[in-house]
Parts: structure tokens; C-alpha cells; sequence
């Protein structure tokens, strides 16, 4: 695999959450979404900052709503995953899977 194809372990969670959000996956939620699911409290600009690079790797694409009153006349910005961005995800989980494969893990309670 060409160098910088590979997805950086926040790209990873961000493409995850957009997964699991659906047609809801838009920043803000997406930020909520992996706080919820890792604890990991990233900062809003962190996450918009990596949901516009995934779309310059033509992983993402974004789609711009109609401006609501309850956002103060400012339109929601929803993504979703490409084909790309979906064979990204696939990869990076054969990867894991792969690396993972017969690995013995300590107990972490036990003393060394």
C-alpha cells in the first residue's frame, strides 16, 4: 500500500462514528459520538479538521442542509463514506485483525 493511504488511529474513529451515525453524521455529533464510545473528549476543531481531510482523500463526502432558526440560521454540514472510505475501514480492520492474530496478552493485574 502506497504510503498515506493507511488511516491515522483519530481517522479511523471518525469514519467509525460517521458509520454508526448514518444520516446523523454530522461534526458535532460525531465528536459526541466518540466521546461516548472511546471517552476520548476531542476537540470540535480536531474533528473538522480531520473530517475535511478524509474528504481530500476522497474518503468522505459532505453534503450542506437548508439553514435552521434552532442553529442560529446556520446549515448543518452531514458526511457520509465513499467507496473509498469504506474499503479505508475494511482495511484497516483486516489489518488489525491481522496483527492481532495469535498474540498471547499479558495479564495486566498480574506483577512483573
Amino acid at each position: 500500500m502506497p504510503k498515506g493511504e493507511s488511516l491515522g488511529e483519530f481517522e479511523h474513529l471518525v469514519l467509525l462514528a460517521i458509520l454508526r451515525l448514518g444520516a446523523d453524521a454530522y461534526g458535532m455529533r460525531v465528536r459526541r459520538e466518540i466521546a461516548e464510545r472511546t471517552g476520548r473528549d476531542a476537540a470540535i476543531g480536531a474533528v473538522y479538521s480531520t473530517l475535511d481531510r478524509l474528504a481530500d482523500k476522497g474518503l468522505v463526502v459532505s453534503t450542506v442542509g437548508d439553514p435552521t432558526p434552532e442553529r442560529g440560521g446556520r446549515a448543518k454540514r452531514s458526511f457520509r463514506l465513499t467507496g473509498a472510505g469504506a474499503d479505508a475501514v475494511n482495511r484497516a480492520r483486516r489489518d488489525l485483525a491481522n496483527m492481532l492474530e495469535g498474540l498471547v496478552f499479558p495479564n495486566p493485574g498480574r506483577a512483573r
